[in-house]
């Protein structure tokens, strides 16, 4: 039996309707606060409702958190392999020791754990944000190692140390196979991640930034995990990028198929790290929630090239053109909206 942690998100959502099409009997946890329905709503996204509903009728869902050992412990009975999507995203450094809760201690759990059932093998999601930055601006591969003296964010280290504790256990013989996605563009989760892009952009958006980021389509993530769990290739990484785009190329490409307005305008770095500034001390004063984070800016501005050459040579993995991703997504968006 399959378990996949985190299959409640964008990532373990779709992952659940494909090994589920594939007849998988397959375990999930979640929290009691976790939102099935929009489980459902993804499963409806590629089945007509009554195969969908019998699909996800076969998922045995189970109450647990990466952090709660003993629900944890109990929802290993039987497991064989193991998909650990689940993570906590910020780059708030407030968050620090939730970040490093849910994705270092929980990582460690999951890996203890499936040492202990002598799982066969195990995927983790982890991101590219653990890879380093390479001299004189050459593409980043799975070799361009992280680099602790630079100013990464909270987010990043949290998700190293994770990978550390996926290492860890592979040196105590766990098999393990770990997905380093870019940006993940997919449908059904419109409030978070490449949703809020899709969102502000089908508006309009005067303004563009500098940078670049690497993005991949939610679909393209998942075939890598079930692709890298059936490879015999053991203990190894894979960058799961399927393009490489300026901020001003993928925004106005979405912009333009909702006939919005594209960013015309640059936005100097100063002024967002004023507005950034200003946001800090409005949360300071009155515990609001921060809107925009230094390390924020910092991404807007940098400008990235992920390599994704090592799994399409190992894999023979094919990635989907960033048309027909950007197509068929923004179309789910419109008829949502």
């Amino acid at each position: 039996m399959i378990l996949v942690t985190g299959g409640t998100g964008l990532v373990g959502s779709h992952l659940l309707y494909f090994l589920l099409k594939e007849n998988k009997k397959v375990r999930a946890i979640h929290r009691k606060s976790s939102d099935l329905q929009a489980v459902k709503k993804i499963f409806r996204y590629y089945a007509a409702a009554d195969e969908a509903e019998t699909l996800f009728n076969k998922i045995e869902w189970q109450v647990a958190n990466i952090t709660d050992i003993p629900a944890l412990t109990d929802a290993f009975k039987g497991i064989t392999h193991v998909y650990h999507a689940a993570a906590y995203i910020s780059f708030d450094p407030k968050h620090y020791k939730k970040l490093k809760k849910a994705n270092v201690e929980g990582t460690a759990n999951v890996v203890n754990l499936c040492l202990a059932h002598s799982v066969k093998k195990m995927c983790y999601v982890s991101s590219v944000a653990t890879l380093g930055t390479p001299l004189n601006g050459r593409p980043i591969t799975e070799e361009t190692h992280w680099n602790p003296e630079e100013k990464n964010n909270v987010y990043a280290i949290t998700k190293y140390g994770a990978e550390m504790e996926i290492w860890r256990g592979t040196q105590e013989g766990l098999d393990a196979v770990i997905i380093k996605p870019g940006v993940i563009i997919g449908e059904g989760f419109w409030n978070s991640g490449s949703g809020v892009i899709i969102k502000t952009a089908s508006k309009g958006i005067p303004f563009y930034t500098d940078g670049s980021m690497g993005v991949v389509d939610v679909q393209d993530v998942v075939k890598a995990m079930i692709d890298g769990m059936r490879a015999g290739l053991k203990n190894t990484s894979y960058i799961v990028v399927g393009n490489n785009l300026e901020y001003k190329e993928l925004l106005t490409a979405i912009a333009q198929r909702f006939g919005a307005k594209p960013p015309k305008k640059r936005a100097p770095k100063w002024v967002l790290l004023f507005f950034s500034k200003l946001d800090w001390l409005v949360s300071k004063i009155f515990g609001t929630k921060r809107k925009l984070l230094k390390a924020t800016v910092n991404s807007l501005y940098t400008t990235s090239n992920y390599d994704s050459s090592k799994i399409e040579a190992e894999l023979d993995f094919k990635f989907t053109p960033i048309v027909q991703t950007l197509n068929r997504v923004t179309d789910r968006y419109s008829s949502e909206s």
